[in-house]
This record gives C-alpha cells, structure tokens and sequence, in this order.
C-alpha cells in the first residue's frame, strides 16, 4: 500500500459540524488515530492494535518506519505524515483519516518529546517547542476529533501523560509541567463528553523502552551550580529499570474494552506504587496544615 500525504498545510481549519459517520456494528473493527506511531510507546499501540484485527490510522513526523506494517497489513492501515504541532493540518488529517475507514473508535494521543534540564537554565525556545508537542498537539488532535465522536455518541480518547505529572521534580520540571496541563485538560474533556458518550482517558506511564529520553530528547545548557544534584540524580536513575512498550499495549487494550473505562489509570506498579505515595504524603501534609488553611475563610 502506498504511504498517504498530508494535503497542503496552509489554511488554517477550524472545528465545524462534522461529517456523517457510520454506526459500529459488533462485527465490524474498530478503527484507532494512533500520534507518533512510529516508534515507542506509539508503535507498540499501533501493533498491538492490529494484531487484535483492528484497523489503524498511524501518524508521525516521519512515516519511513511503518512501512513494514503497511505491507504486512494492508487494507487495515494507513501511515499518514504529520506534525501535531500544526493545528490546520492535525484538523485535516483526522478527517482524512475518518474518510479512509468510515468512521474513528480509538484516539490515542502519544506523540511526545522530552525536556531535561533545571527550571533556571530552559530557554524560552525550549519551553514554547516542548509544550507545542506534548501539550497543544494533544490538544489540537482532541479538538478534532471530538466532532465525529460526539456526533457518533461513542469512542474513546486516551491521553497518554506520565507519572511525572504527579509532582515537579528536579530535571524532568517542564516535562512534567506540560503533562500536567495535559491532565487538567483531559479531567474537563471527560466530563464534557461523557454525556454524548464518549470516553476520555488519562494514561500515566511509568518508565517503558523508549526513545524518549534519546531521539525525542532536548537538554538545557547545563549551570555547573547544578552538578552535585546532577550526580545525585544519575545515580538514582540508574537503578531503575524500563518495561516493555509492549505490556503497556496489551493494558491499553484491555481498557478500551471496558463498557465503563476508568477517567485515569496509571501504568506499571512502579508507577502506581510512586504516585500512591505521593498521595498518601500529600494527605497527610494536608492534614497537619488543616487548621491554617480552614483560617483562609
């Protein structure tokens, strides 16, 4: 099958009343809009998603890495070039998509880079590209979607954020900043569409096999006055230890099966095991100042 452009970017396209899709039926697939595809977390969706006999619409910056996948399933899906960042594009590309398989299921917005370095060394260019990416793409790609699915009155949108999100930690602070705004979003997005029936889903990975932190990867200009946090950090880091993308897959495939999906799930007990002592010492701190805070009214 022959890789499909984007068409012309220029005009920039705005929400509007969407197209007639058709209803699912129990036979029939169900069609997924996978960002970042090619590689990762993404990737593994995309086959995981296939190979349950699924049909795909897998996008990225650089299609070249799936081609594989569209000779081995061709007919179920599409590679489609395109960088979220581009909100006039991202608009013409899921209608593309719904246009090619009739009608959009499961919406995955994976496509992610990452940002190191110390809140003081980031540059304004940094910040302004990392959130472009990992903030206004996903919000760009919801925004587009949600028409069709909303006009539908099914589907699911699955954010894909991080256990980052749960607290600012040194190094990982932009990172986290942007996934957090991410997961405020998503929070109103799943009650403004649960009523249309449609699903939104917060997905926050702990640490998978990745190119992430290398070929989606920005480092600041490093501040020598950070050096003995840096060590400290590198040491920590080591011992942790990344799972399989594709354990994540099988996760996420489960979770689109449930009639009533959860708003927010984390993946990986590590994870899981972070954020909920995380949440148990934010209860607690809560608590001890419980006196002061009440002395606000």
């Amino acid at each position: 099958m022959t890789t499909a452009t984007v068409a012309d970017t220029t005009t920039p396209t705005t929400a509007t009343e969407p197209t007639a899709v058709t209803g699912p039926t129990d036979r029939e697939p169900r069609v997924w809009f996978i960002t970042g595809a090619s590689r990762g977390l993404g990737r593994a969706f995309t086959e995981a998603a296939l190979a349950a006999g699924d049909r795909v619409v897998g996008v990225a910056r650089d299609v070249a890495p799936l081609g594989d996948l569209a000779a081995e399933y061709e007919g179920r899906f599409v590679a489609l070039p395109l960088d979220v960042t581009d909100r006039g594009a991202v608009f013409r590309t899921v209608a593309r998509a719904i246009a090619t398989f009739g009608r959009l299921d499961v919406v995955v917005n994976n496509a992610g880079v990452s940002l190191i370095g110390m809140v003081e060394e980031v540059t304004e260019e940094q910040v302004r590209a990392h959130f472009d990416v990992n903030f206004f793409g996903a919000l760009w790609v919801s925004q587009a979607a949600a028409p069709y699915l909303r006009e539908q009155g099914s589907g699911h949108i699955l954010q894909i954020g991080s256990m980052g999100s749960a607290v600012g930690f040194a190094s990982t602070g932009l990172y986290g900043a942007g996934k957090a705004a991410l997961e405020n979003v998503t929070g109103a997005l799943a009650m403004e569409m649960a009523v249309f029936g449609v699903h939104v889903t917060l997905v926050q990975p702990g640490g998978y096999e990745t190119t992430l932190f290398t070929h989606g990867l920005t480092m600041t200009t490093e501040n020598e006055a950070y050096a003995p946090l840096r060590a400290e950090l590198a040491e920590m880091w080591a011992e942790s230890k990344d799972a399989d993308p594709a354990k994540a897959a099988t996760v996420l495939l489960r979770l689109v099966d449930l009639p009533e999906p959860p708003r927010r799930i984390i993946l990986g007990g590590a994870a899981y095991d972070m954020i909920a002592e995380l949440d148990r010492a934010r209860r607690e701190e809560n608590d001890r100042w419980e006196a002061m805070s009440r002395d606000g009214d």
